[in-house]
Formats: C-alpha cells, structure tokens, sequence
C-alpha cells in the first residue's frame, strides 16, 4: 500500500512557499524532448547603461512565479493543459565580463532549445539580450514583434559597446532577425540627448506609439494597431518593465514616469491572443531597487499573461 506522502506531490496545488522556487512551480528540466515551452532565466546586467540589478531578475521573478495559479481568470485559458511547460533553468555564462562572449552563450543556449521546437519564455536580465535570443530563433524568417518598453532600443552604441540594452533591435534589424516593418513599440517616452533611437525606428519603419498616443486613443485601439503591424506572421513579445509607470514597477534600470498601468498592461497582452506567437520575454525587473518585491510580482505576472498566450498559440498551430 502506497501512503501519500510516497505519491508524487503536484506542486501546482501545494502550499506556494514550498518546493524549490521553479518559475510558475513547473518541473525543472535540463532534457527538452516533448517540451513546448521552456521558461528560461537570462541573470545578465551587463549591457545597462546606467543601474544594474536585473542580473537579479530570473530569481525573484522565480520567487514571486509561486504566487500565480494555473486557470486564467478571464480567458480561463489553463497553459500547463494546452503544452508541456518547464522551467530550463538559467542560461550558464562561460565568460560573463566580455558582452560579446556572452551574447554567445544566450544564442547557443537557446538554438538547442529551437533545434527541439521548443517555444522560450525568458525571463532577463537586461533587454540586450533579447538580440541572441532572436539569433537563435530567427533562423527561417524574420520576427515581426509586440515590444512594450520606454524607450526604442534602437541606439547604435553606447562607450564603443555595440550590445548595450539600448541596442538590441537595431542589431536585430541589421542582421535580418527583425522585420522592422512588423514592429509595433509600446509606450515610448521619455527626454534622450539624441534623436538616434527614434530616427532609426522611425526610418527603417518601425511604428513607433509614443505614451501620448497610447494615453489618447486607448488600449483597444492600440491592441488593434499591434495586430494591424504584426499581421499574422510569426511574431515575439518583448515586455520591458520600464514601460510601466514607476508607481507599478519602480524596482528596474531605466525608469520613467508617466508610463502604462498594470491593468492596461494585462489587457494590452489579453488583446494579442491568436496571434502566431513564437517567444517572448519580460526583461529589466531590478530587484535591489524595490525591496517590496511588487516589481518582480509583476515581472512574474507579465510572464503569465505571455505564457497563456504562447500556449495558445502553440494549440492553434497543431
């Protein structure tokens, strides 16, 4: 007779502080045969301009992931029912003082997962590295992409460095990873000391929805403008947490007042469902900069809503 506590505990319904903090509590894995999506922490700061602390991100975002549940109350879209989900683990960085060679390993890391058809879900770590991501999954077409953020991430380079958080889609769009002109950027605001990052977005096609615009017309119309952009091509989401209000989340690099709220934010992500989704990633969640722990709670919510849409966007592939 098997007792129960000699049964396999599920711990999706175990007490949330227990278990090794896994992202959303799945299993941990290191082989990825039958595994649609894998949720990957990317602990890398190097590329921030300015305060570091999102090389602290995945663990947080990991801690407060136990908070989340399996059924999504408005779509009751239930992602653990609809694909395999796991948590990879972090990407292990050989030299993680030279950007470049770190850039490296992020691409070598996720083409294994691609190379087994599994969808990323990244949890950063500094946006630069959504630029290696992209490298290892761009590799038929180029991404058309949702990217929520303050700032364009557009600028060339920053002190010689080409691979800075403020770089990453200007790269991605020189190497042909990118389709500019399938790319929407959400709540853009703030003063800069160069027009740079705008231009090029601007030029090379890129719909730009500064925080203005979002404020005028309202999030169903820039729902609608997303899907217009991206169409029904293969698509990514890139959420940085700047592009919230720091009211919401004060605990990143680059913050920004006058930003987006929580709410609008989860119907902003609810709002691209059907898409053909292909990754995503919620970056820029700094820690040591909000002790209450709200900004990797939202970190991790962000996450969820991305994963239920993955996962639907997987089930409607098959």
């Amino acid at each position: 007779m098997t007792s129960n506590s000699d049964q396999r505990r599920d711990p999706m319904t175990a007490p949330r502080y227990t278990e090794i903090p896994t992202f959303m509590r799945a299993p941990l894995a290191t082989e990825f045969d039958d595994v649609d999506i894998a949720m990957v922490g990317v602990p890398f700061d190097g590329g921030t301009t300015n305060r570091p602390g999102a090389r602290h991100g995945p663990r947080e975002i990991r801690n407060m992931s136990s908070l989340m549940r399996a059924i999504h109350h408005v779509t009751r879209v239930n992602p653990y029912e609809l694909c395999k989900v796991v948590d990879a683990g972090d990407v292990p960085f050989h030299r993680v003082f030279e950007i470049e060679a770190v850039m490296d390993d992020i691409r070598d890391y996720y083409a294994r997962l691609h190379a087994k058809n599994v969808v990323p879900l990244s949890a950063g770590g500094d946006h630069s590295i959504t630029y290696p991501i992209f490298g290892a999954i761009a590799t038929d077409q180029p991404l058309g992409m949702v990217h929520i953020d303050a700032h364009t991430d557009t600028w060339d380079e920053f002190l010689g460095c080409k691979f800075t958080h403020g770089a990453p889609f200007r790269r991605a769009v020189e190497d042909g990873l990118l389709d500019p002109k399938r790319t929407i950027q959400i709540g853009i605001r703030g003063a800069q000391n160069t027009n740079e990052g705008w231009d090029f977005s601007i030029e090379s096609g890129m719909r730009v929805l500064f925080m203005e615009e979002f404020a005028e017309i309202g999030v169903d119309k820039v729902i609608a403008e997303a899907r217009r952009i991206v169409g029904d091509g293969p698509t990514y989401i890139s959420f940085d947490v700047d592009g919230l209000d720091p009211v919401y989340a004060p605990g990143t690099g680059t913050p920004e007042v006058g930003g987006m709220t929580t709410i609008d934010a989860q119907k902003l992500l609810r709002g691209l469902r059907g898409l053909d989704l292909r990754g995503g990633d919620i970056v820029e969640v700094a820690p040591p900069f909000d002790p209450s722990g709200n900004t990797a709670l939202v970190g991790a919510t962000m996450m969820y809503e991305v994963l239920c849409l993955l996962a639907e966007s997987i089930d409607q592939r098959r």
